[in-house]
This record gives C-alpha cells, structure tokens and sequence, in this order.
C-alpha cells in the first residue's frame, strides 16, 4: 500500500481525507483503460483508474488541488516503472 499525503485534504462529510491510500493495479484494474494515457498522466484516465485502485472516489478525485493531483498521479504512474 503506498500513501500519498495531501497538501490540502478533502472533505468527506464530517471527516478530512489528509492521505490517499493507493495498492497497485493488477490487469484486471487496468481494463478499458489505454496504457499510454496512464503513463502521460491524462487527467480523464486517472480518474477512472484512482477510484479502483484507492479510498477517494472519481468526485473526490475532481477536487484534487493541482499540486496534489501531480503527486498522485506520479504515484500511480510509478507502479508502471518500478
């Protein structure tokens, strides 16, 4: 499980998300989604892709500040070149 802290946290009701959870995607996780998308970082892919892979959902994923979007998605892409 890798964890990406946020640098500004979500809101989830009453509860603050200050990290996101991520575990490494198998291929069934991978599936309808282009390869090449996910390693160039296309917001759209990522936010079909975060939501299967951690604890923040696609509308979640949508209030991402920019900084912490990259870090995520750096993250993710990271699984593809370990």
């Amino acid at each position: 499980m890798h964890k990406v802290p946020l640098k500004k946290p979500l809101k989830r009701g009453e509860n603050e998300i200050t990290e996101i959870n991520l575990r490494e995607p198998d291929t069934g996780t991978l599936r309808g989604l282009e390869m090449f998308s996910i390693l160039r970082m296309d917001v759209n892919t990522h936010r079909q892709l975060v939501p299967r892979i951690s604890d923040i959902t696609a509308n979640e994923f949508d209030m991402l500040k920019p900084s912490d979007l990259v870090a995520l998605q750096t993250e993710v892409v990271g699984f593809f070149t370990e």
